[in-house]
């Protein structure tokens, strides 16, 4: 039977072993709980005992487990194709996600001034993702915490850009066509329709090529506004390509 490193707070011991459940591990397992608990305490929480520095060990791991995936599952894609996707599967908006489905937003302890930037919580939750997969590789100094959960994970979201002929950054996949066919670059247009400082549709945008508007997209930022918009554009020009690509 395994004994489990005592932490201050029981509750809290109970939080991080459901989560280590959620990823399929077994509580055997050499998981360094202390670990694991910083992984998930904010800078706002304590200065000294927060996931920082985990954080950016985990962003290294989180890198190397995707490139070992990407090269075993498709070892004959040249490297800008795998760089490309990688990049894409190491996102703090893929991060994020894969965070808020394990849910490690409960986990996280964040003091409630932190907790209140809407706008900072994609980048808080991806960066305790690479926290947590840095806790998880310290604990052995190998992938064999991470690699089979999060392989089941990278798989799906891989065969979706590989299936996204815009590899998911449709302004400059847009911006390419409308130059190699038209000769010329889209504009874009950006109104400010919030002042709400986290708003989901804080910006919206319009991507106007000869005088016509090709489409309109909303977003938290100015960036992921233009990509809004990028997209609807591409689609108008492809529309037999699927709309599904995430």
């Amino acid at each position: 039977m395994t004994v489990l490193e005592p932490l201050i707070d029981p509750r809290r011991q109970k939080e991080l072993t459901l989560l280590v459940q959620k990823l399929g591990l077994s509580l055997t397992q050499p998981i360094q709980w202390h670990l694991l608990d910083r992984a998930l305490t904010h800078v706002s929480v304590s200065s000294t005992h927060n996931y920082e520095q985990l954080e950016f060990i985990g962003d290294a791991v989180v890198r190397l487990a995707a490139t070992e995936f990407l090269v075993q599952a498709y070892p004959d894609l040249p490297e800008g194709e795998l760089s490309a996707i990688r990049a894409i599967l190491v996102s703090d908006r893929i991060l994020a996600q894969l965070a808020d489905q394990y849910g490690i937003a409960r986990s996280l302890l964040v003091a409630p001034s932190a907790a209140g930037d809407q706008a900072g919580r994609e980048s808080r939750l991806a960066d305790a993702f690479e926290a947590v997969v840095a806790a998880l590789y310290l604990s052995t100094h190998t992938l064999e915490l991470i690699r089979p959960w999060l392989d089941l994970e990278l798989k799906p979201l891989a065969i979706a850009v590989l299936n996204d002929p815009a590899r998911q950054n449709y302004k400059a996949a847009l911006q390419e066509w409308t130059q190699g066919t038209l000769k010329q670059l889209p504009e874009y247009r950006v109104t400010e329709i919030s002042d709400l400082h986290g708003d989901q549709e804080r910006f919206l945008a319009e991507v106007w090529l000869q005088g016509n508007c090709l489409g309109t997209g909303k977003g938290r930022s100015i960036k992921q506004a233009e990509q809004a918009a990028a997209k609807v554009a591409w689609f108008r020009y492809h529309p037999s390509q699927s709309r599904d690509a995430e």
